[in-house]
């Protein structure tokens, strides 16, 4: 089996990087996290991840990711793959994110470089081995430098693409032409981290997306990933020019937690836009103009 055809068996193709629902108060709601999940399920995406960035994971506790990644296993995990973050930066502690994951029934680790210490390629390469270690579960790397401060350079993908547990990678450098070297390089396979960018890395390669945007337009983020499957380039065209209104309204005018968080409120699907700090929610300015731009886009948003 190729690697791309293990990444999608293991990942799926259509992942949504899901927010971590919260109430006023700030605490996570695993209720309402189950709600989300099944609706994603219901509008096409085959794959979830929990506990990474935009589901605020630098602020959320480790009891707070077990009972998360526990109740939506068992609640759409027969359904579709459960990818968890095991994200810090601090080694021991991804390690020990990494383990309770598997033990609460994740079917995938997405693992990115530690963040804010900067370190050196090879105590790159020994985090993420570290953690990759720790469990025995399919790995997807996540290459994000705008937010890591450090990328995981070529050399190190290289020597991590050696371990056959590492099957894929979520780019969001912003680099496509980088990474269409990278994926026939390594043979890995390539998600699209950048929602801007989805059709341009499908059309160089990509296997599929982990999208933000995919909150409140997961059904067209699959068509789209379909029509390139079966070669219908000027469909899937069409589709990004119509998601492109909405890709900048969630990931163009702020935080992106922030603003799937306020989409998701002001379409009714979670009773509360809170965040953690030190992330700030949509003020009642930011959330008028989403709702304006929403609409526009053609999805039913009241102030």
């Amino acid at each position: 089996m190729t690697r791309n055809a293990s990444a999608l068996e293991s990942f799926g193709s259509v992942l949504v990087a899901m927010v971590t629902p919260m109430d006023a108060d700030g605490n996570v709601d695993v209720d309402t996290a189950v709600v989300l999940a099944q609706k994603l399920v219901a509008d096409g995406v085959d794959g979830i991840v929990l506990n990474g960035t935009t589901g605020e994971s630098p602020t959320t506790h480790q009891p707070e990711k077990d009972a998360l990644v526990g109740a939506v296993v068992d609640a759409v995990g027969d359904r579709v793959r459960i990818v968890a973050g095991a994200s810090s930066n601090d080694t021991k502690h991804a390690v020990r994110i990494a383990a309770s994951a598997e033990r609460t029934g994740a079917h995938g680790l997405l693992i990115n470089a530690p963040y804010y210490n900067r370190p050196s390629q090879e105590g790159v390469y020994r985090h993420i081995r570290a953690v990759a270690d720790a469990a025995d579960l399919p790995v997807m790397l996540y290459d994000i430098p705008g937010r890591t401060g450090v990328a995981i350079g070529d050399e190190t993908l290289d020597r991590l693409a050696e371990d056959p547990r590492v099957l894929a990678v979520k780019d969001a450098t912003g680099n496509v032409p980088a990474g269409f070297d990278r994926m026939r390089r390594t043979g890995l396979a390539f998600y699209s981290g950048d929602d801007a960018l989805n059709l341009a890395w499908l059309t160089h390669g990509a296997v599929g997306v982990v999208s933000v945007m995919g909150h409140v337009v997961a059904g067209p983020i699959a068509e789209m990933v379909d029509c390139i499957r079966r070669g219908d380039l000027r469909r899937a065209q069409d589709l990004a020019v119509e998601l492109a209104p909405v890709c900048q309204a969630i990931m163009g005018a702020g935080q992106g937690t922030v603003y799937a968080k306020a989409a998701l409120d002001l379409l009714d699907v979670i009773p509360s836009r809170a965040v953690r700090s030190p992330l700030v929610a949509a003020n009642e300015d930011e959330l008028a103009d989403l709702a304006e731009r929403l609409r526009d886009a053609g999805l039913f948003a009241t102030p």
